[in-house]
């Protein structure tokens, strides 16, 4: 967190705020004070005295609570600043010195993963990477859905985006948009609140929730929700994989996640299989 972040946060916080966001956290995850005190070693009365700013906290205390609450590095570190403590979690761009051994780590994953599509996303699920087979699924899009920057969530629920090639448009859109709101609920992150009603508006994710169909899977299909795309090469059948980085200490890190895809049929399979030599 950069010195004038920290400036500007702290100038909107107050102690009585840092009691206000450890009771906003624990009801969110919905423990009781006698529950959470009882998991974090204090007295009922001690955690009440936080939450209510008679007592200020120690950072030690605030750790150890925003951990058990499964804060999120970001928030973690605003709670310390309102509490008048430096924040304790670093946050790298990708691009420093010290991120190099992820960064090798991202493309090596990415690059092995080809011929079927990879992307490295941030906390908003704007893509920050991709290998080739990802790019050109990009491609696909509308200039003005690439650009500033790729967000997987409208670029697959925009009507003109991949939504007018998803043959299951009604199945794939209820997935991303339960994804959407765990991940809101997770993270209270104003970004991903405001990119939730944004798309929430499109008419044609309106007109899914509207609707009151239910998904007659069979298969794979019905074990996995897929993305099934029509392109010119023909029809591709695809299932994700998310994987995260484990023990982060690093905001940046914490907020990466790789979307994996793969073929769930095998004509997916022999139409992507034949991409892996150019």
């Amino acid at each position: 967190m950069s010195e004038d972040a920290i400036t500007d946060f702290a100038a909107t916080r107050s102690p009585q705020q840092v009691g206000q966001l450890l009771r906003f956290w624990r009801r969110r995850r919905n423990l009781s004070q006698l529950a959470l005190a009882l998991e974090v070693g204090v007295s009922t009365r001690h955690l009440s005295f936080i939450e209510t700013a008679r007592s200020k906290p120690s950072a030690d205390m605030l750790l150890a609570l925003t951990e058990r609450l499964d804060v999120p590095l970001r928030e973690r570190n605003q709670i310390l600043v309102a509490a008048g403590y430096a924040p304790a979690f670093t946050q790298r761009t990708l691009q420093s010195p010290d991120m190099q051994a992820v960064q090798a780590a991202l493309s090596r994953l990415l690059d092995a993963h080809h011929p079927y599509p990879g992307f490295a996303l941030d906390r908003q699920w704007n893509v920050v990477q991709a290998n080739r087979a990802g790019m050109a699924l990009a491609e696909l899009l509308p200039p003005f859905l690439r650009e500033p920057s790729l967000n997987v969530y409208r670029a697959s629920l925009h009507p003109e985006g991949l939504a007018r090639v998803t043959v299951n448009f009604p199945d794939w859109a209820r997935h991303l948009l339960h994804n959407l709101r765990t991940a809101v609920e997770g993270s209270h992150d104003t970004g991903l609140q405001q990119l939730e009603a944004e798309v929430l508006s499109y008419p044609n994710v309106q007109a899914v929730l509207a609707s009151r169909g239910e998904s007659k899977s069979t298969g794979m299909h019905a074990l996995l929700v897929p993305c099934v795309l029509d392109l010119p090469m023909g029809r591709l059948s695809l299932f994700t994989t998310l994987t995260t980085f484990g023990t982060p200490q690093d905001i940046t890190l914490q907020e990466l996640c790789i979307e994996l895809f793969y073929p769930a049929d095998a004509e997916t399979e022999a139409l992507l299989r034949p991409q892996a030599i150019t």
